[in-house]
């Protein structure tokens, strides 16, 4: 068995329009993008310990448990 691709099983590819070349081209500018953006973000001090709390629904502070 080869790895020629004129020999592979599946049939060839319409080619794309403009539209969608600009679309792809522009999807890959924007993951580019928000890759140079990303960073870590810093570390809370003095947080709660634990699990997030506003994720449950309810804050604990001082021993005394809020729901909201």
């Amino acid at each position: 068995m080869s790895d020629d691709p004129s020999t592979s099983a599946q049939p060839p590819r319409k080619p794309l329009s403009p539209a969608a070349q600009r679309a792809l081209a522009e999807a890959e500018a924007r993951r580019q993008a928000a890759a140079a953006n990303s960073r870590v973000a810093p570390k809370e001090l003095q947080g709660p310990k634990g699990p997030e709390p506003t994720r449950y629904g309810d804050w604990e502070s001082k021993g005394i448990a809020s729901d909201f």
